[in-house]
């Protein structure tokens, strides 16, 4: 009986031990660290099931009578708590009084995705700018056959093979806008004009996943860290960022200015991306617009076809 009891009081102080080491990782940020940055990139993104978790195996620790391991499992919780329930709350948002703007990003999974689902969710939520991630010309030509070209005649599109390639579709006229330099995949920009005389800048990204390979980190670091801060015009950015809240990277692009639209609505905690045919279980695709602007709505839409979910946001631009 004693050598059962040490062993159990073993296995506690490891769930205790790894979740509050999991809580460190997270405060600390601790994806930044080059030495161990390949396995903590992929693993933080699970920090929602882990806090999800944590209170659960800190009462189990408690009813089993390991008070140490489960007084450091209840801190791990409270600090994985703290982090992680926020998404859930709308955020005040700023005095705007623009015209609105409704956006959708989707991932189309190397061209799979349904294009006439994609074509009716914009139809009926009445989008103005469509941002396409992994954008095939085989893609272009269904979406075109569904009707997009008809309702979003303007575009800026860089089709390519497998999952590099990007575009964007609008109602309102495209102007070439500021690039954005493509770590790996396109990352299109444009300068919409809307009929009011309102600009405003559009960029659709997708960066490098960190891939558990050696340099995959590095590589979807500098993907992030292309991205240009908010100028003199509002500014939109959408798509498949392969990056979570709790990346310190992802965290890095809103410090410079920007707004995580389902973090403003009180929507960041529904997943994005998920296995082909499973359910979504990471939350990689985001709007992100600069403070400037009210966040009016966020939601997610499951797209048969796609590993991704669609992310659709309503904007109110400030007033010119």
């Amino acid at each position: 009986m004693v050598g059962i009891g040490s062993k159990v009081t073993s296995i506690s102080w490891v769930v205790a031990g790894g979740l509050a080491a999991w809580a460190v990782a997270r405060v600390a940020g601790a994806d930044r660290v080059r030495r161990t940055e390949t396995p903590v990139v992929p693993l933080l993104s699970f920090t929602p099931q882990v806090a999800a978790a944590a209170p659960w195996a800190a009462l189990g620790l408690r009813l089993a009578g390991r008070r140490g391991p489960a007084a450091t499992a209840a801190l791990a919780a409270a600090a994985l708590g703290l982090v992680v329930r926020p998404r859930g709350i709308p955020r005040p948002q700023p005095e705007a009084s623009g015209p609105v703007l409704r956006v959708l990003t989707v991932n189309l999974y190397v061209g799979r995705a349904d294009a006439e689902v994609i074509v009716a969710r914009v139809r009926e939520a009445g989008v103005d700018v469509l941002f396409l991630q992994e954008f095939t010309a085989e893609a272009a030509t269904r979406l075109k056959q569904a009707g997009l070209d008809d309702l979003m005649p303007y575009t800026q599109l860089e089709p390519r093979g497998g999952s590099r390639g990007s575009g964007i579709y609008s109602r309102f006229p495209l102007r070439e806008g500021p690039p954005v330099a493509s770590v790996r995949a396109a990352q299109p920009t444009a300068l919409l004009e809307l009929p009011g005389g309102e600009a405003v800048e559009v960029v659709c990204v997708h960066p490098p996943a960190p891939e558990l390979a050696r340099d995959g980190a590095v590589r979807w670091r500098a993907g992030l860290a292309v991205l240009p801060p908010p100028g003199e015009l509002p500014r939109v950015i959408a798509g498949d960022f392969n990056a979570t809240l709790d990346h310190a990277a992802f965290r890095d692009v809103l410090g410079l200015g920007y707004a995580d639209a389902a973090l403003q609505a009180g929507n960041a905690l529904m997943p994005t991306w998920g296995l082909p045919g499973k359910s979504a279980v990471l939350t990689l695709d985001h709007v992100l617009v600069d403070r400037s602007c009210a966040v009016l709505a966020c939601s997610v839409h499951v797209i048969p076809g796609s590993d991704h979910r669609a992310v659709y946001a309503e904007i109110q631009l400030p007033e010119r």
